[in-house]
Formats: C-alpha cells, structure tokens, sequence
C-alpha cells in the first residue's frame, strides 16, 4: 500500500490514478489530519509526502514518523517544488529515503517506489550480517551495536546493507548512487558523503567499521 500526501488536487488525482492503473494499491490524502487518521487504521509500505503543506508541513510529519516505533522504518519519498540542494539536504538529514522535484515524470516516480518496494523483499530475504560488534538482521529491519538498537532511516539501512553485503570491497559513490538511489537519480555523489556521515554518527563504535578510500569511494570492513 502507497500512501500519499498532497494537496494540490490534479497532481494528488494524478499519482494515484498512475499507480492504481499499475495495478498498485494507493490512498492520497489533502490534509496530514486525514493521514493521521489511516496511519492509525492502516501502515502502508512506503510514503509519498509533499513539503508544503496545509496544517503541517512535510518535515515536520517527517520527523514524526521517524521517532514513533512503529513508523520509523517507513520508505518516505519527498515531494517538492523547492530545488535548492539546502531543501533537499534538509529532508535527507531528517530522514528522508529520496526526494523528487516537481515537475516529475510519472514512469520515474513508479520507477522509484518500484525499487524501494523491491529492496525491502530483498533484503528480507537476507538472514543476517555480523561484523564484530555490529549485527543485522533484515528479516527483521533490526540493526543492534554491542546489543543497542539503533534507528537508521531506510536509506542509511539500505546503504548499510549494501556495504556488509560486500564487507572488505570498495564500492565508489558512483555505484552507491545507482544501487541505492537507481540510476535515474540525478543528485550529486556528495549526497553519499552525507548519508556515509549521519550512518556513522548512528553507529556509534561501528562507526569506525566504514572505511573512506580516498578518491574512490567506500567499504566496511578489511584492512583500512
């Protein structure tokens, strides 16, 4: 189930109209009042939230999703009109998976939600990954250090993952950008070097596990 939030009536009719003839299931919501309302009844598998919005604005309901429990492991894309990279670097520090700016193609939208949904089963599939004091396991969206919880956005997960699944090889900013944003993504390989920064801040000790290779990239793991 897609959930999406936004107010402007042709675009809300719209991005529903094109997933539902995907045959995929997908609620639009005008108010975050009204989101608030099916987030109760119902959580969806990932969020499409615009930025500016009546009552409350997206970062806001952002940051809410991100520190209840149940919540905090939903895929958000942002929806924006706003293109300065100060705008989209906001909504990535507060925990956003993706952004997207208006006006957006529809097949790149469905393309984006359509990668997401498909790491998710993926990385369900996975068993674990353990590498001294840091544990995952994606069966269960759990990421422990020295036995702590630790609540990282989808992405930094996605990012985490991705890195233990090839623990001792670099991976270039280049390959992370394709691997985890898709290779439609048109930012700039220094929103790698954020994430890299704020997962390593999370981590806390295992932090130190994250190796930069100047120049090219990074890996977890092997000899610094």
């Amino acid at each position: 189930m897609i959930y999406l939030l936004e107010d402007d009536e042709n675009i809300r009719k719209l991005v529903l109209y094109t997933f539902n003839s995907q045959g995929m299931e997908a609620m639009g919501f005008m108010k975050p009042s009204e989101f608030w309302a099916q987030m109760k009844r119902q959580l969806p598998d990932i969020i499409l939230l615009d930025i500016m919005l009546p009552e409350e604005d997206g970062l806001s309901i952002l940051k809410k999703l991100r520190e209840e429990g149940k919540t905090e492991n939903i895929p958000v894309i942002m929806l924006t009109a706003k293109g300065s990279e100060y705008d989209k670097v906001i909504g990535l520090n507060e925990g956003a998976d993706d952004y997207i700016s208006k006006p957006f193609s529809m097949l790149e939208l469905v393309a984006r939600v359509n990668a997401r949904l498909r790491r998710i089963e993926k990385n369900s599939k996975v068993k674990e990954y353990k590498l001294e004091e840091l544990y995952v396991c994606p069966a269960k969206h759990l990421v422990k250090v020295a036995g702590e919880k630790i609540v990282l956005t989808f992405k930094e997960y996605e990012m985490l993952c991705l890195l233990l699944a090839n623990e001792g090889m670099v991976l270039s900013r280049n390959q992370l950008l394709e691997k985890i944003w898709g290779y439609e993504y048109e930012g700039e390989t220094r929103t790698v070097d954020v994430h890299i920064r704020t997962l390593r801040k999370k981590l806390g000790v295992a932090g130190e596990y994250i190796h930069t290779v100047k120049g090219v990239g990074y890996k977890i793991g092997g000899d610094n």
